[in-house]
């Protein structure tokens, strides 16, 4: 799995400086999160303040104490939410598998994740790609995020970390392990005692932790020493779960200029299915169905023409194979050419569920080739006419008059 982080540091008091009339941000210490007599924490501060010790999460009593000169602002929930939502939704349009949270008061707020497996085909390598999409969130994350992307979400965040604003941390995957070991120890736990324990022990590099023992660490740590162990190593600790279930999956590409001829449309269903295909075996799961809208350009289509086709089937399997997704709806394509030229082409996938898989016999060697067969009826069916296609099925092979052992069924009848 390859997993972008997008990371917005101090994102709560640029949203803050923005919504003020430009040239009225106080000057010298600033803390936002309310007065300093209020029962609250501070939810972010600006480098002044922090320089002077107020940290994130503390009391704001602690902080006035800290910085007695400094300017308190009240926070404004529901407008900094709204922005990260419409963070999430713009990042929705590029990956359809996104994660992150839009509480304010959650530590983890400005840090966006997504899964790009597969999304090459259509936005570029992976600095094209993250490059589009940081101008895209450039306006609700009031600038441009530092972009990490590595194969466990640990590897990613701080890769994110590491990047400079506007730069992408690429780690090559498999290769977390070797990204992680000169970098600080402390990383790899939020824990400030453990964090001193690790000091007091001389290990200071995370590449030191990953050559120790898993037993050595959690005789030292307990459970977080299991952790920071795995995490050293580059091994997977934390799943990523999307925001949203993955019931439905959707990616749209206009055509620029719009094409009528259907192997341009069908290069175009090659780069959608091969994303969605991709992003969804990366998460073991695998679409009942598959959905093909063509907006169509009327500048010469006939009077009266919709403004678009939609093509559905059912698959005979659930799959996430990209060719075979594409071949079915191609052929259903085939048999339904669009009216007038496409300009946008989008593939939604739907009734993903986790992959079955399949037992082998050990003395059949033809076993897997019963999905073959429904797939080919179902494409022969689409070529011909579902009405001309028929199976055999047996009903009584001991019946004693013939015509009652068998009989005729349609490809899609169960």
């Amino acid at each position: 799995m390859r997993l972008l982080h997008l990371h917005r540091p101090h994102l709560l008091l640029d949203l803050a400086r923005r919504r003020l009339p430009s040239g009225s941000w106080p000057a010298g210490p600033v803390v936002l999160g309310g007065k300093p007599w209020s029962n609250g924490s501070v939810l972010d501060a600006d480098p002044v303040a922090r320089s002077l010790g107020v940290r994130r999460g503390m009391p704001l009593g602690s902080a006035h104490r800290l910085a007695p000169e400094a300017t308190f602002l009240d926070a404004d929930p529901e407008a900094d939410r709204a922005e990260l939502e419409a963070a999430f939704e713009r990042l929705t349009g590029y990956s359809p598998a996104v994660a992150g949270t839009s509480e304010p008061s959650d530590v983890a707020f400005g840090l966006l994740e997504a899964q790009v497996d597969g999304l090459e085909g259509l936005w570029g390598p992976e600095p094209v790609m993250v490059e589009r999409i940081a101008t895209a969130l450039e306006a609700p994350l009031a600038g441009v995020a530092r972009a990490g992307i590595a194969g466990t979400r640990f590897a990613a965040t701080v890769a994110a970390l590491a990047a400079e604003a506007g730069a992408l941390v690429s780690v090559p995957p498999g290769a977390e392990a070797e990204f992680l070991a000169p970098l600080s120890a402390s990383l790899l736990t939020p824990d400030p005692e453990i964090r001193a324990r690790l000091r007091r022990f001389g290990l200071r590099r995370i590449g030191q932790v990953a050559e120790l023992a898993a037993s050595a660490l959690v005789a030292r740590f307990g459970e977080e020493g299991a952790r920071i162990g795995s995490r050293s190593r580059g091994q997977e600790i934390d799943a990523f779960r999307p925001r949203r279930a993955p019931e439905r999956l959707l990616l749209g590409l206009p055509i620029e200029p719009a094409v009528a001829e259907l192997e341009a449309i069908r290069f175009v269903l090659h780069r959608l299915a091969i994303a969605l295909g991709e992003s969804l075996a990366a998460r073991g799961l695998a679409a009942e169905r598959g959905r093909l809208r063509l907006v169509l350009d009327l500048a010469f289509a006939p009077r009266g023409t919709a403004p678009e086709l939609a093509v559905d089937t059912r698959f005979p399997e659930p799959t996430a194979d990209p060719a075979a997704i594409e071949r079915l709806l191609l052929a259903r394509l085939e048999r339904e050419p669009p009216p007038a030229a496409v300009a946008r082409l989008e593939l939604e996938l739907s009734g993903a569920s986790p992959a079955a898989g399949q037992q082998l016999p050990l003395f059949v060697p033809q076993a897997v080739h019963g999905a073959r067969l429904a797939w080919q009826l179902a494409r022969l069916a689409l070529t011909y006419g579902e009405d001309r296609i028929r199976r055999v099925e047996l009903l009584d092979p001991e019946a004693p008059l013939p015509e009652r052992r068998w009989t005729w069924r349609e490809v899609g009848a169960p």
